[in-house]
This record gives structure tokens, sequence and C-alpha cells, in this order.
């Protein structure tokens, strides 16, 4: 048996699982079926759920108990049978779980029915149905009672109630639903189901289902300023959205996990998912928590230990650390090409190109990390090399999709022991966007998390917090997009970024200047260096991609002059002009750019910084 789960939640965060229906529906369950039932009729398939969700690393399983109320079960000709559905799904669950050190929590959901005022069942008898199933679940072995995805106050009330009238000594967890506005279905807002919920003495009390992490998130805020209790979040994997007649959640398992590590410093102690979650969700949450739990100890280590001295490496300042430090130290405009690493081994081309940009006079090349999920050469390799042969210093894209965090601790040290000074900390395009979309992602961490990392280990720290010796004193770079429609979002995520280390961004390339300002206008009060990304079209379809693909904001204006072109090379030619007139225009109001060179066209790259008024040689 584990520990005391209240007990356990005072240390550190716990991983629920994730969602039971969506998982039945997709191994072929039709919705028609009374899912409680196969407890008694399938549960092989239950206890094979239960197990994925071990396996993906949750501390707490859920019943398949969530609707085996009287009410619900009578729709189904199985109001008779409470007890048996619900001892089994415990005796499941418990079975399940022998075998690994966590709890089980019994599901209980409404009664799917309204009570008075506003129905004609009765307090009473929303309570005795409530108490039928608790009782069945408590014989049945369970640990923990969370009741969910309750929209009605006085109904949880009742559930509350039962499940104290049964045994008042198992840990008690109510979680409401809310609706976009953080407002339980009767109105409740977060101050007043959160007041209600105080009284009623409950253990844990919070969220789960209906919205995705975003709404939630701004609910528990509000939750967490009114109580001192734990907290508890269940988002579901996002908003559903109708395809086909389904219901698709479509947010990913890297995405969840950025927000598991959200509602951990909003002051959740017990984490999960709802519907649309699956295992892979929940696996990727576990490797956040992990990350959280090691700092975390870290911390409690040193509380117990006043007198133990632990020597941290001061960070290097930033002017000392490369020379494209020292220019954004000292306020200067840098610039940068972008040089993206071959398909082969041969890199005569892209070595001479960087040759070529600088001869020009160009700070840095930008060598990113296997575009749009491409199989090409290292881009570490690639820098490195780069800066042996060509002697111009490389800007290291560095993404969490391919390693977990040993494989970036282990990355990053070798990068800095090999002279590489300069990164940009990006997430990383998934595997399905490109030529291999069945390869496995990682994201243990995204961009925030590398950040992270990468700051500590500027400190002589590893992931564990525990020193290294001399600090690996990389100038750390993030990217932005200032054109995507939920800007609050990507200045939120900024905001994390600059308070876990970042030094400078990139921004994706830039054709809306409007766009560009009002991003500068909201990073204003955590204002870093602003390198503008320029991006040279080679055509009309080169738009259209960068606008319906890539989530680049492209204005009409700009496709038209494009679509006008009346050659490939007129194309090439105008989007050239377009780029330099992004540059000269953005000139005062960033801190440098990025030119990308689209095709491998370095002289198109170079043409663009003539607007700079960088004297152009012999093309290469």
């Amino acid at each position: 048996m584990p520990q005391n789960l209240l007990d356990r939640l005072k240390q550190q965060p716990v991983l629920c699982d994730g969602a039971m229906g969506t998982l039945l529906y997709s191994k072929g369950i039709f919705i028609n079926r009374c899912y409680d039932e196969l407890n008694l009729s399938q549960p092989e398939l239950i206890r094979a759920v239960h197990h994925d969700y071990l396996q993906a690393g949750a501390e707490i399983i859920e019943t398949n108990t969530f609707g085996a109320n009287s009410f619900r079960l009578a729709r189904h000709s199985l109001g008779d049978r409470v007890g048996d559905i619900n001892k089994a799904g415990a005796q499941i669950a418990r079975e399940a779980a022998k075998s690994f050190d966590v709890w089980v929590a019994a599901s209980i959901g409404p009664l799917g029915v309204r009570i008075e005022p506003l129905g004609k069942t009765s307090f009473d008898e929303a309570r005795a149905a409530f108490r039928e199933q608790v009782a069945a679940l408590v014989e049945g072995g369970v640990d923990l009672l969370m009741l969910e995805t309750f929209g009605y106050l006085e109904e949880l009330h009742q559930a509350v109630l039962a499940c104290r009238d049964v045994n008042p000594k198992i840990p008690l967890i109510a979680q409401v639903t809310i609706d976009e506005d953080g407002n339980c279905l009767d109105g409740a807002d977060p101050a007043a189901f959160t007041a209600r919920l105080i009284d009623w003495n409950v253990d844990v009390l919070g969220i789960n289902c209906s919205v995705g992490p975003v709404a939630m998130l701004d609910a528990i805020e509000r939750v967490r300023a009114l109580t001192t209790l734990p907290l508890s979040a269940q988002p579901n994997a996002g908003m559903p959205r109708s395809v086909e007649g389904r219901n698709i959640y479509l947010c990913s398992p890297e995405y969840m996990a950025s927000y598991t590590r959200k509602f951990v410093a909003a002051g959740v102690q017990l984490i999960g998912g709802c519907c649309g979650t699956t295992p892979d969700h929940i696996r990727a949450m576990k490797s956040a928590l992990r990350v959280g739990d090691s700092r975390s100890k870290r911390t409690a280590s040193e509380g117990v230990h006043p007198d133990l001295k632990i020597v941290v490496s001061s960070t290097v300042p930033l002017a000392k650390r490369s020379r494209l430090g020292a220019k954004l130290a000292a306020g200067e405009f840098v610039t940068m090409v972008e040089i993206v690493p071959p398909k082969g081994i041969d890199i005569r081309k892209e070595v001479e190109g960087a040759k070529f940009v600088k001869s020009v006079g160009v700070d840095a090349v930008n060598i990113p990390d296997s575009p749009r999920a491409s199989a090409r050469m290292s881009n570490q390799a690639l820098s490195l090399l780069m800066q042996q042969e060509v002697g111009i210093e490389a800007i290291l894209h560095y993404t969490c999709r391919d390693r977990n965090v040993l494989g970036i601790q282990s990355d990053l040290l070798g990068a800095a022991a090999t002279g590489i000074k300069n990164l940009i900390c990006i997430t990383g395009d998934p595997p399905k966007m490109g030529n291999y979309p069945d390869a496995t992602a990682v994201f243990d961490v995204d961009a925030i998390g590398l950040v992270n990392i990468v700051h500590n280990l500027n400190r002589g720290l590893d992931l564990g917090g525990n020193p290294i010796g001399a600090g690996t004193g990389f100038v750390i770079g993030v990217g932005a997009n200032p054109g995507l429609p939920n800007l609050d979002e990507e200045i939120k995520r900024f905001e994390y970024k600059v308070q876990a280390g970042a030094e400078y961004v990139v921004t994706q390339p830039v054709f809306d200047l409007t766009l560009l300002e009002k991003f500068l206008r909201r990073i204003e009060h955590f204002r870093i260096p602003v390198v503008a990304g320029i991006w040279p079209l080679v055509s009309a379809r080169n738009a259209e991609f960068m606008k319906n693909e890539l989530r680049v904001s492209v204005p009409d204006e700009i496709l038209n002059r494009m679509t006008s072109a009346t050659s490939p090379e007129a194309a090439r030619e105008e989007g050239i002009a377009i780029a330099r007139e992004m540059l000269a225009a953005v000139r005062d109001r960033v801190q440098g750019a990025q030119i990308s060179a689209p095709q491998g066209r370095y002289a198109s790259a170079v043409d663009v910084l003539e607007a700079l008024g960088t004297r152009r040689p012999a093309s290469v």
C-alpha cells in the first residue's frame, strides 16, 4: 500500500490517470453500451485500460464506475446491479494495481437526473443513491473517493454527505465541472463553489472535465487564492471538435505536459486528465512532473541540511560568453543567416554559403534542427564544422522533440565543451509533420523547460540541481510568433521563457508590421533583445504555405504581389524586395534580423541585407 494520500500531497504532486471512456471507445465499444457494465461482462478489457495507465506512470487509477448509480443504470435495465457493478469495478482496479505502488480511487459521477428544487428527485433519494454506490465501492477495496464532473452544488453536497455516511475516514476528493468563464452549470463561480466545498470539509477540492487546460488554469488560480486545501485539476485534452460525427480532442501530449507544470506552479497537488486524455498524455505529464520533482527534492534537501555548502558557479556575464552575446549586451544590431543542414554528408554548399555571408559582415549562422521534422545532418555537428572551417559563430537550434532530459543534458554539455555558445531553445516540430510520421517523439520538456535546464547548466547545476563544476556559458535564445491568433497565450509563454532565463528572442518571419508592433508593446515589461525573422519569399505558393501551414501572418497585399509575378525569377525578385522593405521597416524597432535563405539561395539573403547598407561582394 502507498503512503497516506493526504500526507503525500503535502510533499509533492500526485498524477492521476486519464479518460476511461475515450479508451473504451477507441477499442471498439459503441457509445450506446453501458460502459460501467463492462466490469461484469468484459473485466479483462477494463483491467487492460488500467494497466495502460499504470505503465504510463499514473499514481492513481479510477474505477470504471463513473455512471454506476441506480438512476443511470436503470436506463440499461441494470438498476438492480449497482452493488455488483461497483464492487467489480473496485476489485478490477485493485487487482490491476497490486504490482504498482498506487492508489485506487472510486469514480463517482452525477446521478443523471435533476434533484430538488429543479427536479422531482429529493435530496434524500439522491443521498441514498450515492450511498448505495459508495458502499459497494468501499467494500470492493478503494483507497479514495473521487466525486467528479458535478455541475450542480446541491447534488454534489448530497454525494459528499453520502461518502461521509459510509466511511468518514476515507480521503474525499470533490471536483466540479465549469464553463469557459469558470462557473458551474448552476452559475456558481469559483468563490462560491470553493466556499461551499470548504464548509463541507472535503479533503481535496478541484475541477475536472468540460474545458481544456487554459480555462481550467484560470479558474484554478482563482480557487488557489481562496483556500489552502489541496487542489486537483483534471482537464480535458482541449475542447472537443466534431470530426465526421465524432468528438475529437486535439490537445497533444506535449501540450498537456506543458500545462501540467503550470498547474503545479499554480498550487495544484493532484493532476490528471479527463475526456480525450490517453496513456500517451499521462506519460508526457509524468515526465513533466519528474523534472519538477527533482527540483523540489533538491530544495527539501537544502532545507534539511542548512549547513551543507553547495558551490554554484556564478553565471558568466552575457558580454563575455560569445561575440553574439557581446553585441546583444552592448545593444548593437545583430545579423544572422539561416543555413539548413543537408540531407546527406556533403556540406560544401553550406560551408561556401557561410563563407559568403561572413564576407559581408553577418554575425552568425543560425542552424535549425531538422526543420519540419525532416531527416537531416545533425545541426550540432554542422555548427561545430562551421565554427572550425569558416570561423563564424554558429547559433544552434536545440529542440525537445528527439531527446529525453538525460539526452538534453548530455548534448548541451558536449556542445559547450566543443565551443558552441549560442542557442535557440524551441519545442520542435512533431514527427507527424515530416517524412517519418510514425517516428516517436519524446518531448520530456517543452521550450520553457529547456530554457530552465540551460539556465541551470549555465550556473553549473545539472538537472537535479547538483553541482557539475564550471557553467556552460550559453547565450540563451528562444522563438516567438507575433502572428498567432491567440496572442495572449503566446505572450504568456514568452513571459515564462524570459522568467526561465531567455536572453534574446527570434521571431517567426515578419510580413505584417502591425502585428510585430503589437507584440513589441505587449512584451515591453519583460523585454529582451528581439531579432526579427525576415524571409524572402520565392513564389506565391511559398507565401500560401507560410500563411496556411506555418501559421505565419501574410497579409493579402503580400500574397497579391507574389501572385502578380509573371515568372519564377520575377517572383524571387519580388520576394527579395518585400523582405528588404520589411527589414528596413523593422530596423529601428528591434535589435537584429535573422534572414532565411530559401532553397539554399544565400545570395538572396545577402541581397536582403543590402537594405542595411551592407556591401555585396561577388556572389557564390
